[in-house]
């Protein structure tokens, strides 16, 4: 129940495959899609200030959000980039 409580209170955890893809959950299919777009900020967000000093352009090249078995659907970049969050 360690890891059900840290998630509750805000703590995510992520991975990088062999390819460079970043996976990150961002919601339950049950959330609310406000909720949603407020997780994607957030993470969206956190990629980008985690971005080294020496990497020159593109950090993120593409987007795509997907259920756990589902097919991807591509988002356009700049607007997932232009999200805020306040988190």
């Amino acid at each position: 129940f360690d890891n059900y409580d840290e998630t509750r209170k805000g703590r995510v955890e992520y991975r990088v495959d062999r390819t460079a893809n970043l996976h990150a959950p961002i919601g339950k299919a049950s959330f609310e899609p406000s909720q949603l777009l407020d997780n994607m900020a957030a993470v969206m967000s956190a990629t980008m200030q985690a971005k080294p000093s020496a990497v020159k352009g593109a950090f993120i090249r593409s987007v795509s959000l997907a259920s756990t078995m589902g097919p991807g659907i591509a988002v356009d970049v700049s607007q997932a980039a232009s999200l805020r969050s306040d988190a």
